[in-house]
């Protein structure tokens, strides 16, 4: 008999969700946020609350105008941020969190700190590597 997900070790999984399965639709989920565009939008829409896209581009500094798009779209099609649209000269493009989106934040924020505050440890240990290989 296979082991079911409550029998799984580790107990990550929840509600029948096991991203360790290659079948599991969580693991498309975890690839929009696992992306770094999407990351740092989730960031920057946290700590400033709606942003203009214009405004969201000059916040990520490098993000091509494709790359920024196509993050967006991914974001509001998983419910993690809305687009409003209010109609002016020009049209006026908001993106704001969800209340989904804003749990996000906590553990993102805290991965993006993370990061900058270890890099010159994560750099070390890259010269390190690259100077044995």
């Amino acid at each position: 008999m296979g082991t079911t997900t409550a029998e799984r070790p580790g107990g990550y999984e929840h509600r029948g969700f096991d991203a360790f399965s290659a079948l599991c639709p969580s693991r498309r989920l975890l690839d929009t946020i696992g992306d770094k565009w999407v990351s740092l939008a989730i960031v920057a829409l946290g700590l400033r609350g709606p942003l203009r896209y214009s405004e969201l581009a000059s916040q990520i500094e490098g993000v091509s105008q494709k790359m920024l798009t196509q993050s967006l779209r991914k974001m509001e099609r998983d419910g993690l941020l809305t687009r409003t649209v209010t109609p002016s000269v020009p049209v006026r493009t908001d993106y704001e969190l969800t209340p989904l989106g804003q749990t996000l934040l906590p553990v993102i924020g805290h991965l993006k700190t993370w990061a900058e505050e270890h890099m010159p440890e994560v750099d070390a240990a890259r010269t390190a590597y690259d100077s044995r290989v």
